[in-house]
């Protein structure tokens, strides 16, 4: 997990143009800069291609809304890909 972790946040640093993100599993799109739908929707795109994942639909709404937070959506992706 700790791989996947600084994986996601290489590709978060990537996606926002920012080196100086460092990943929190309580962080929200409210605590990085630039983290809006559009960036948001650039994200997904990136971790799917990067992790060779899908997200549906319902999961990417799910991760914008209510305030999910990187910790939840790093499980998301570590479930997705078997890791545990």
């Amino acid at each position: 997990m700790d791989t996947l972790r600084r994986d996601l946040q290489d590709l978060f640093r990537t996606v926002f143009d920012d080196d100086a993100i460092v990943l929190q599993d309580e962080m929200t799109s409210a605590d990085i800069d630039g983290w809006d739908s559009l960036m948001h929707i650039n994200l997904m795109v990136a971790v799917e291609r990067r992790f060779k994942v899908k997200f549906a639909t319902a999961e990417i709404a799910a991760l914008k809304a209510d305030g999910q937070n990187v910790g939840s959506f790093l499980r998301l992706v570590a479930s997705k890909m078997g890791v545990s």
